[in-house]
C-alpha cells in the first residue's frame, strides 16, 4: 500500500505550459537521492576505480591514449609534459590539468609502478660537494658544509626564481649525496666561476627554460643574480644593505624585504605589526626570514637605542673602542696605510668624470689667481714645460714605448670604438647613481658627462652595440651569466644536490641558478618535463586500431576514445592500483610480471585450478621499493578473499666495524618517502625517544636507497631496529582490497583467480574482434583481387572503356554494366593508372589472391576454435614475458611477524641480578 506522501504525489498531474517541455513536480528528497547516486556512479565509473581488463582508471587510459596519438611512442622523441596534459585535457578528460599531470608522473616513477608505463625526463643531476649556494644571510656555503648544517638541525635560505620570473627566498631542504663516483663536466662561465657537475643537470637560462649542462652552448646567457649593497643614493636612502637585481622588473631590491615577504605569505607575522623590518642581530647582511621582524617605528627606534646603551653602559666595551682607536693610529704602518688608501681615493676620485671636470675647473681658477697675482711666474712656467717636454722626447726608451702604445692600441680596435666606450661610461654611472639603466637617466648624465654633445645617443648606443636589449649592457657591466665553455673531465667524484619546494631551483654562488633534485617533492612544473611511452605501455595499446574495442563519443562529442584499451598483459596486477571511490575503496599492490604470465597460462591449460594453486607461481606482491613481506598464511588469505593484511619491513642490515655498530636501510616499504622517514627517524633522537643512535645519515642515490644510523658503543643494534620497526614505516602493513569494475560498469571484489580469468575473457573478445578485422580486411582485398584478375583477361576492353567514358562514374557504371564487376572492384579499377593498370601481371595477382585466401581459411578456422584462440593469447603472453620480465625485487618470509611487546626489545643476553642488603635489585654484565 503506498504511503500517504507517495499516494498524493501520484495524483498530481504534470503541468503542461504553453511553451515546450513539461513542468513535473519532484520530491525535493527524490532529487538529493538521484543526485547523488548519479554523483556516485560518475565518481566509481569515471574516476576512482580500475577496469579490470586493462588495470587501468579513465585519466590513465585518456593519457596513454593521447600520448599513441600524438605519436610519443618509445623510439620517438620527448615532448613537452605540458603538451601532453593540454592534449588530454583538450580532447578527453575536461577536468584539471593538476589531476592530468599527477597522473601521468605516477606512471613515470619507477617506485610507484612496477612496470612504468610512461618515460619521464628533466630532474636529475647534481654537483660536486665543494660548489658553493648563495645564501640568504650572506654566506656561501658547500654542499658539505649545508649537509652538516642540515644534520645539526640549522635551516639555510637561498635564493630562487619564482613562477613569475621574480626572485624570491626559498628554504633549503635536505642537502645530501645523491650519487656515488659519478660522471662530471665542467661548466666555466666569463666571470671565470667553474662549476663541476653532472652532465645532465639543469641550469636556468635567461628566458627562465632550462637546458642540461652537456647541452650548453658558448656565449648562452644564465639567468643571473646580481648583487651589491646600497648606499644613501638608492631608494632606501641608508646604506649597508643586501640588495639583489630584479631581472623581471629591472630595479635593485633589498633582500630583507624579499624574506620579509616570505614570512608574510607563511603567515608567521602580519602587516599590522609594524611598517619596519627590523633585523633582529642587528646584522644587515643576514636576511634569513627567522632574522626579520615587523615592528613600530617608536618600537625599532626604542630597540636600537636599548642596543646602543647597553654596549656602552658596560665599561669594557667602552675601554675597547678607546684602546682600539689609540692602537689603530699609534701605528705606523696604520698611518702608512691611511695615507695610501687617501692618495689610493684621490686616483680614484679623478678616473671619474664628474670629478675631474670639477677639479679642472677649480685648479684652473687657482692657477689664473696665482698667475694674476704672480706675473713673473708665467714666463718661468711656460720655460720649464717645454724642457720638460724636449728632454722626454730625446730619450730614445720614451719614443720606443711612445710608438708601441699607439701601435698596440691600433691593432686592438677593429674599428673607432669610442662611441662604445663612452656609451658604456655613461650607463655604469647611471648604473651607479640609480641602480638601473633606462634612457630618462642616460639621456641625464650624457648631458653632464659629455656636455659638449660628442657622446652617443642612447638610441644609438643600444641599438648598434646591443641589439635593443639593456641586459645585454648589464652583462657587459657586471659579467657573471655567460657560458664560456664546457669541458667533460675524466675524474669521478660523489656528487650532491638539494631541495626547493615549489619553484625547483636556487642560486650558486657563482651567480648563476640551476634546478634542484625533486627527494620526497612533487614533480617539477610541467613546463620544465618531457615525457614519452615506455614500450611496455604499447602493448596495452597494441592493436588498437584493429577494432579490438569499443569507442565512445567525448565529452563534446567531437572525438571519440575508447572504453578500454587491448591491454596484452595483465596490468591491473602488474603494477596495482589504488583509488577512493563513494562507499568503497580499492587498494592493489604491483607483482612481478613474469609470476603473473605463469598463473594466467596456467589457469589457461587447467581452468579448474584454485586460487592455492595459482599461489605456486604468485609468491606475493612485488613491490617496486623491495622490502621483505611476512606470513605466507595471510598472503593466502588476501588472495583467496581479496581482502587482507601483509606486513612488509624494510630490508636492513646490522653492520659491526671498528667505530661500533650500525643499521643499514637499502630497501624501504612500498609508498613510503625516504625524506620523511629519515626526519621521523632524526626527530625521535631529538625527542630521547630512541637514544642510542649518535648519527644518521642519507647516503641514497639515484634509484639506490642507503640510509645509514650510526649507534654509540653501549647502544644494542636489534633492539634499536625493533624499535625503529615499532616506531617508525621500516615496518608497514598493506591492506588488500582488489576491487575493480567488471564489464565496465559493475564493482566487484575479486580474489587472484577471478581478477586473471577476467582479463582471459577481456583477451579473448580483443583476438576474437582483431581476427574478424583482419578477415574482413582479407576478405575485401580478395575481392578486389578477383576483380583485377578478371579486368587482366579484357584488359584491353576494359581501358578502352574507361577511355570512352566521359567522367570517373560514369567509368564506373559502364565498368559494372559491361564487365559485371562489383562496386568496390569498379572503384580499385578506377583508381589505378592506366599505365599500372595495363602493366599488371597476372602471376602475381594469382599469388596475392592464393595467398589472401589462405589466410582466410586460417583466419575462419581461428574464429571456429576457442582453444586454437587461446593459444594465441598464450603464445603473446609468454612473448612478452620474455621481453619484459625481469626478477622479484620483494623477498618473501613464510612466517609471520608477531606484535612488539616490552620483552622484544631487550636483548637476549646472560646478566647477573644482585640484591643488596638493603632490598634494591641491580642487573650486572656476567663480566662485571
Amino acid at each position: 500500500m503506498a504511503k500517504p506522501e507517495e499516494q498524493k504525489q501520484q495524483e498530481i498531474e504534470p503541468i503542461a505550459p504553453s511553451g515546450a517541455g513539461v513542468i513535473a513536480p519532484r520530491s525535493i528528497v527524490t532529487e538529493m537521492r538521484d543526485s547523488y547516486l548519479d554523483y556516485a556512479m560518475s565518481v566509481i565509473v569515471a574516476r576512482a576505480l580500475p577496469d579490470v581488463r586493462d588495470g587501468l582508471k579513465p585519466v590513465h587510459r585518456r593519457i596513454l591514449y593521447a600520448m599513441w596519438q600524438m605519436g610519443l611512442k618509445h623510439t620517438a622523441k620527448f615532448r613537452k609534459s605540458a603538451a601532453i596534459t593540454g592534449e588530454v585535457l583538450g580532447k578527453y578528460h575536461p577536468h584539471g590539468d593538476t589531476a592530468v599531470y599527477d597522473a601521468m608522473v605516477r606512471m613515470a616513477q619507477d617506485f610507484s609502478f612496477r612496470h612504468p608505463l610512461v618515460h619521464g625526463q628533466g630532474n636529475m643531476g647534481c654537483f660536486t660537494k665543494d660548489t658553493k649556494i648563495k645564501l640568504t644571510d650572506g654566506r656561501d656555503l658547500s654542499f658539505e658544509e649545508l649537509a652538516e648544517e642540515y644534520n645539526e638541525g640549522k635551516k639555510n635560505y637561498t635564493f630562487t626564481v619564482n613562477s613569475n620570473g621574480r626572485i624570491a627566498i626559498a628554504e633549503i631542504k635536505h642537502p645530501r649525496m645523491t650519487i656515488p663516483n659519478a660522471e662530471l663536466l665542467q661548466v666555466t662561465l666569463d666571470n671565470g666561476a667553474k662549476i663541476r657537475c653532472t652532465p645532465n643537470h639543469l641550469f636556468m637560462l635567461r628566458d627562465g627554460s632550462y637546458k642540461e649542462a652537456q647541452n650548453l652552448q658558448a656565449g648562452e646567457s644564465l639567468m643571473p643574480l646580481y648583487e651589491r649593497v646600497s648606499t644613501n643614493e638608492d631608494r632606501l636612502k641608508r646604506e649597508g644593505y643586501a640588495l639583489v637585481y630584479q631581472n623581471a622588473l629591472h630595479e635593485w631590491v633589498p633582500v630583507h624585504h624579499l624574506a620579509d615577504n616570505y614570512n608574510l605569505t607563511r603567515h608567521i607575522y602580519k602587516k599590522e605589526n609594524g611598517r619596519v623590518r627590523h633585523h633582529k642581530d642587528f646584522n644587515k647582511q643576514n636576511n634569513n626570514p627567522d632574522n626579520i621582524a615587523r615592528v613600530h617605528w617608536g618600537e625599532h627606534w626604542k630597540i636600537h637605542y636599548e642596543q646602543a646603551s647597553n654596549q656602552h653602559k658596560n665599561p669594557e666595551y667602552r675601554a675597547k673602542l678607546a684602546a682600539g682607536r689609540n692602537a689603530y693610529w699609534s701605528n705606523p704602518e696604520t698611518k702608512a696605510y691611511r695615507s695610501q688608501k687617501l692618495s689610493d681615493r684621490n686616483r680614484l676620485a679623478w678616473q671619474n668624470p664628474l670629478y675631474r671636470e670639477k677639479m679642472r675647473g677649480t685648479l684652473s681658477r687657482v692657477n689664473k689667481e696665482y698667475i694674476q697675482k704672480h706675473p713673473e711666474r708665467r714666463l718661468e712656467y711656460a720655460i720649464t714645460g717645454s724642457q720638460n717636454m724636449k728632454r722626454m722626447w730625446q730619450d730614445p726608451k720614451y719614443r720606443a714605448l711612445f710608438h708601441e702604445k699607439i701601435v698596440a692600441a691600433n691593432k686592438k680596435r677593429v674599428t673607432n670604438n669610442t662611441g662604445k666606450l663612452k656609451f658604456l661610461t655613461i650607463c655604469r654611472a647611471v648604473l651607479g647613481k640609480y641602480r638601473q639603466i633606462s634612457k630618462e637617466y642616460y639621456e641625464d648624465l650624457r648631458n653632464q658627462l659629455y656636455g659638449y654633445g660628442c657622446a652617443t645617443t642612447w638610441e644609438t648606443g643600444i641599438k648598434e652595440y646591443y641589439q635593443n636589449n639593456p641586459d645585454l649592457v648589464l652583462h657587459e657591466l657586471n659579467k657573471n651569466h655567460k657560458v664560456l665553455g664546457i669541458i667533460p673531465l675524466s675524474s669521478r667524484e660523489d656528487v650532491y644536490d638539494l631541495t626547493i619546494d615549489d619553484s625547483h631551483n636556487f642560486a650558486l654562488s657563482a651567480g648563476v641558478f640551476v634546478h634542484n633534485s625533486l627527494d620526497g617533492d612533487n614533480a617539477a612544473a610541467m613546463r620544465y618535463t618531457e615525457a614519452k611511452l615506455m614500450p611496455l605501455a604499447e602493448e596495452l595499446l597494441k592493436d588498437i586500431e584493429r577494432n579490438t574495442v569499443d569507442f565512445v563519443p567525448n565529452y563534446d562529442g567531437v572525438h571519440h576514445e575508447p572504453t578500454v584499451l587491448p591491454a596484452s598483459f595483465p596490468n591491473l596486477l602488474v603494477n596495482g592500483t589504488v583509488g577512493i571511490a563513494v562507499g568503497m575503496a580499492t587498494n592493489i599492490p604491483p607483482h612481478n610480471l613474469g609470476e603473473l604470465i605463469d598463473a594466467t597460462v596456467h589457469i589457461i591449460d587447467n581452468p579448474d585450478a584454485a586460487v592455492i594453486d595459482l599461489l605456486e607461481y604468485v609468491q606475493g606482491p612485488d613491490f617496486p621499493t623491495g622490502g621483505i613481506i611476512y606470513s605466507k598464511k595471510d598472503i593466502e588469505a588476501a588472495y583467496s578473499t581479496g581482502r587482507g593484511g601483509i606486513t612488509v619491513r624494510a630490508e636492513t642490515e646490522i653492520v659491526e666495524d671498528k667505530s661500533g655498530f650500525r643499521i643499514i636501510v637499502t630497501e624501504i616499504p612500498y609508498q613510503v618517502n625516504k625524506a620523511s622517514l629519515v626526519e621521523k627517524i632524526a626527530d625521535l633522537v631529538k625527542d630521547k625517544k630512541i637514544e642510542d643512535i649518535k648519527d644518521l645519515r642519507d647516503e641514497s642515490s639515484k634509484g639506490k636507497v642507503r640510509i645509514v644510523i650510526e649507534l654509540k658503543k653501549d647502544a644494542y643494534p636489534r633492539k634499536v631496529l625493533n624499535n625503529l620497526f615499532k616506531m617508525t614505516q621500516l615496518q608497514e602493513t598493506f591492506h588488500f582490497n582488489t576491487l575493480a569494475l567488471v564489464d565496465g560498469i559493475q564493482p566487484r571484489v575479486l580474489n587472484l583467480k577471478m581478477m586473471l580469468e577476467e582479463f582471459i575473457k577481456h583477451r579473448e573478445v580483443v583476438v576474437k574482434r582483431r581476427t574478424e578485422f583482419d578477415l574482413d580486411k582479407a576478405k575485401a582485398r580478395a575481392h578486389i583481387l578477383e576483380g583485377l584478375k578478371k579486368a587482366i583477361d579484357k584488359i584491353d576492353a576494359v581501358i578502352a572503356t574507361i577511355k570512352k567514358s566521359k567522367d570517373r562514374d560514369q567509368a564506373k557504371v559502364n565498368l559494372m554494366d559491361k564487365f559485371r564487376f562489383t562496386e568496390p572492384q569498379a572503384v580499385a579499377i578506377l583508381e589505378m593508372r592506366l599505365q599500372n593498370l595495363a602493366n599488371l601481371e597476372r602471376q602475381k595477382v594469382d599469388d596475392e589472391l592464393k595467398e589472401k585466401l589462405a589466410l582466410i581459411k586460417e583466419l575462419e578456422s581461428l574464429l571456429a576454435s576457442r582453444k586454437k584462440m587461446l593459444g594465441i593469447i598464450k603464445d603473446e603472453l609468454l612473448e612478452i614475458k620474455k621481453n619484459y620480465a625481469n626478477e622479484r625485487r620483494t623477498k618473501v618470509v613464510a612466517r609471520g611477524v608477531k606484535d612488539f611487546s616490552i620483552e622484544d626489545l631487550v636483548p637476549n643476553e646472560q646478566v647477573i641480578v644482585m640484591m643488596t642488603k638493603d632490598g634494591y635489585l641491580k642487573r650486572l654484565p656476567p663480566d662485571t
